[in-house]
Formats: structure tokens, sequence, C-alpha cells
């Protein structure tokens, strides 16, 4: 079965050939520089060649949540005919330098219409993100802060950027951000981590040191999902 993931990377690789054919532009953008703007709706879809990027929410009130990391081989932010108010609250930034290749909202759906296995890999990739949220509002939701952190190191250390279980590259305020919970909590929590020997903090990366003990410190859902 599969388990939620907040880094999404390689899950249209296949279709770069098939892009290229189709009418696009090509994009780089540098770090930080914002590629879905608050305020905006979707007007683009983009296939990242390399790079990372983030997305997130923003709340009426200032408040950040991230709702989750695209790099190679992804595809963002998807495709629908319909116009979604809060797509005017979300946002995209490069977290590092992106090559992309860009497409206009009503080409990729007529590509999506048009081949059966993009749009059988984009039901795939929605019911992916699906049952992140789902995960998040039914299962995280009622969590404490502390399993909650597990279960987001537990969880990152199984897809991240850097390709090993052990190297969580997240700062403390992302970690923050994703959990929707104060940077005191997560410091505090972080630290209880810590002093039980089972996470080493680095500058804006987490090394876990004691896989087995982080595990059992998830929940059930998360580990046996």
């Amino acid at each position: 079965m599969l388990i939620p993931r907040y880094f999404f990377s390689d899950d249209y690789t296949e279709f770069y050939d098939y892009f290229l054919s189709q009418p696009h532009r090509r994009r780089v953008f540098e770090k930080g520089d914002m590629i879905w703007n608050l305020g905006e709706t979707i007007r683009y879809v983009y296939y990242i060649k390399s790079g990372i990027v983030k997305t997130f929410v923003e709340h009426e009130d200032g408040y950040h949540k991230i709702l989750h990391f695209h790099s190679n081989g992804t595809v963002f932010p998807g495709c629908q005919n319909s116009v979604f108010k809060i797509e005017a609250s979300i946002g995209t930034e490069a977290l590092t330098q992106v090559e992309a290749l860009e497409f206009t909202r009503e080409d990729f759906y007529r590509m999506y219409q048009e081949n059966m296995s993009l749009n059988a890999r984009v039901l795939e990739t929605y019911s992916m993100y699906i049952n992140l949220f789902i995960y998040e509002s039914a299962h995280q939701d009622y969590n404490n802060a502390f399993i909650k952190v597990c279960n987001l190191l537990y969880l990152f250390s199984l897809h991240s950027p850097a390709g090993t279980p052990n190297r969580i590259e997240l700062t403390q305020q992302e970690i923050a951000d994703i959990l929707t919970i104060s940077l005191v909590n997560v410091t505090n929590n972080l630290a209880k981590l810590r002093n039980n020997g089972i996470i080493v903090s680095h500058r804006k990366w987490i090394e876990i040191t004691d896989y087995p003990r982080l595990i059992a410190c998830c929940s059930n859902e998360t580990i046996n999902a």
C-alpha cells in the first residue's frame, strides 16, 4: 500500500519526450522566484526538469501551510476546467534554480484529454494528493505535536530530496509550516528527539541516527499505511 508523500519526484519522467513534442516554453527560475503567485489562478502547468519547488497556501491572517514539494520529473499544479477560489491563496516558490517546461492551462488540458497514458498518470497523482490531505485531516490533526513531528520525519525519510533515509532536508520553520504548529513546539519536540539520541540537528537539515526508535514514536496509521 502507498503511504502519504510530501515530496514528489520522477512521476512524469517517461512523458518528457512527449512534452517536448507539444507547444511549450522553456523557463528558468532562480532560487526565491515565485512560479505561482499569490492572488493568481492557475494559468500555466509546469514540467520540472530540474530543481525543487515548494507549494503553500496562505491564510487571510498571514499564516502559511506548506502543502508539498516537487522536484525533477514532476508536473504541477495539474489541470482541470474549474477555477477554484482557493487558487488565489496558493503560491509556489523555487527553493533552488529550476528548469521547467511551461504549458498553458488550455494546452495541458488538451494533452490530458488526448493522451490516455498521461490522463491515467494525472489521475494517479491527484489520488496521491487526496491521500495526503485525508491523512492530514483525518489522522495527523488528531495527533499530539510530538507524534506529528515523528510522523513527518518518517514520511520525509522515505521520499526526500537527499534520497537517503537518514537525511531530512527540512528547516524547523518548514516543519512548523507543514504541520501548522508553532516554531517553539517544533523546537521543543526536536530537542526531545535529540536528547533521546534519535536525531542530530544540523544547519537546515536533520540527521536520523536511530531509525527504529523514530519508527517506534510514530503512529500506527503512518508506519502501517
